[in-house]
């Protein structure tokens, strides 16, 4: 008998029972809510008489449709997001569950601000209505996108009927290079397989490239697993995990902290683990990466070209030709934010390189935190400031202009260098065209006035 993977010790310590059809009941341990659905969600359950099961393991936040421009309210550019913003403050007041409102310290987006405040921990199933969830598989958890009606069940009986996904592990080795980032790992990997290679499996990162990765890096590249058509993904947590999460406001205390540290020590996958799917990517030559088209597995390294067997119709939307350079295409925004590319470290690396430089005229530049906690540290830091004096507009934190809801977005076939995770047709905004990237890559293109490596900045 070979031994398990972590997927597999994580489902068959919260599986239940068995459903048939390679379907079991699995207990959820965190839910996940945001204005866009949460409040929905939770007006259904009281409509039926329902009540939260568990109100101290379900958490709310306001990221999807708040305005992020300074002196915000419940106010937004989103048709009715007023009323999605009051239904969900109301519904999350009644239900007694967490609630991190606007003007709170820890207000953010949802898989930012779950890390931040240890709700999500190794072992634990977590779900939230959006598909980016799994960006929390790097603490070794098993989390995953739901919709609106499977909120209400997990909501109602902390459980979630559930087929088996297939399980696949992706080992990247060797040593990235400068302004190579976790961002360009995903993007090369979906390059190379196609945006549906993961087939509905929970992708395992590992190999020394997933190890040598700090931990907000590891949560940018298990944000993307989803761009890659997995149900979720996971790196087994080590001691880089542990240390972030000792502290934090939801974690473990005391005795519970020494009793959950042993238990997470053994989430790993065994040596002699099965997996349906293993690729392997050595990540020793890889280049910074950038999007051409309209989607995630429309890219190449900076440097290259559009192929030449590119499809029209991406073609035709991103006005590109056949075997056209990327490097010096204009562009007229730059955009650092999204539940992707976020975080402290993040804003960092564009900080690096924007110092004492300025955005070049013809260029709009938006710097979104992802959370209150990560706007505040960059602030202690100046960061803020560095961001300013380079021209970039500084935000207060939400999801903002990754994706267009009727609100504010970029301008009729603006061209845009974005941090955030999808590039389809109208992601940004009406007909908006958007390339994919790192923040650093972001931050160089800005300066530059059009797509740049931001190697040759450094």
């Amino acid at each position: 008998m070979s031994g398990l993977s972590l997927f597999e010790k994580i489902w068959s310590s919260r599986r239940i029972c068995a459903l048939g059809l390679d379907t079991d009941l699995l207990r959820i341990d965190r839910v996940m809510l945001h204005e866009r659905t949460g409040g929905v969600a939770l007006r259904a359950l009281g409509q039926r008489g329902l009540p939260v099961r568990s109100p101290s393991h379900v958490f709310a936040t306001f990221d999807h449709i708040v305005d992020t421009l300074p002196g915000r309210s419940d106010h937004t550019l989103v048709p009715s997001g007023e009323v999605f913003i009051r239904t969900t403050r109301e519904e999350a007041r009644k239900a007694g569950i967490h609630l991190f409102d606007l003007g709170d310290d820890r207000q953010g987006i949802v898989h930012v601000i779950s890390p931040e405040q240890g709700i999500v921990l190794p072992g634990a199933t977590l779900v939230c209505p959006d598909s980016h969830t799994c960006t929390q598989g790097a603490f070794g958890a098993l989390a995953w996108g739901i919709g609106s009606s499977e909120a209400e069940h997990a909501l109602a009986t902390q459980t979630l009927r559930v087929r088996r996904p297939r399980s696949m592990r992706v080992r990247f080795d060797g040593k990235l290079g400068p302004h190579v980032t976790a961002k360009d790992m995903a993007l090369a990997l979906i390059a190379r397989y196609g945006a549906g290679g993961a087939e509905r499996s929970v992708v395992e990162f590992a190999g020394e490239a997933v190890r040598a990765l700090s931990i907000e890096a590891r949560q940018t590249l298990c944000n993307m697993a989803v761009e890659f058509s997995a149900f979720s993904a996971l790196i087994a947590p080590d001691e880089a995990v542990f240390e972030a999460l000792q502290g934090r406001p939801f974690a473990p205390k005391d005795d519970l902290w020494t009793q959950a540290l042993q238990h997470w020590q053994s989430l790993y996958s065994d040596a002699d683990a099965r997996f349906d799917t293993e690729l392997a990517f050595d990540v020793n030559e890889l280049a910074p990466m950038l999007t051409w088209g309209t989607s995630p597995q429309h890219a190449v390294a900076i440097d290259q070209t559009v192929p030449q067997d590119a499809p029209a119709q991406a073609l035709a939307y991103m006005d590109l030709q056949p075997g056209q350079a990327l490097l010096g295409l204009p562009i007229t925004a730059a955009f650092i934010g999204s539940c992707t590319n976020s975080r402290l470290s993040d804003l960092r690396a564009a900080a690096a390189l924007l110092r004492g430089r300025r955005v070049a005229p013809q260029v709009r530049a938006i710097c979104v935190p992802g959370s209150s906690s990560v706007k505040r540290a960059a602030e202690a830091e100046g960061l803020d400031r560095v961001f300013t004096e380079a021209g970039f507009e500084w935000r207060e934190s939400g999801c903002s202009m990754c994706f267009f809801a009727g609100g504010e977005s970029f301008g009729l076939r603006e061209r845009v260098v974005s941090s955030t995770n999808r590039n389809f047709e109208g992601r940004q905004g009406p007909q908006t065209r958007s390339h994919l990237a790192s923040p650093a890559t972001v931050a160089a293109s800005a300066l530059s006035g059009c797509i740049s490596d931001p190697r040759r900045l450094a």
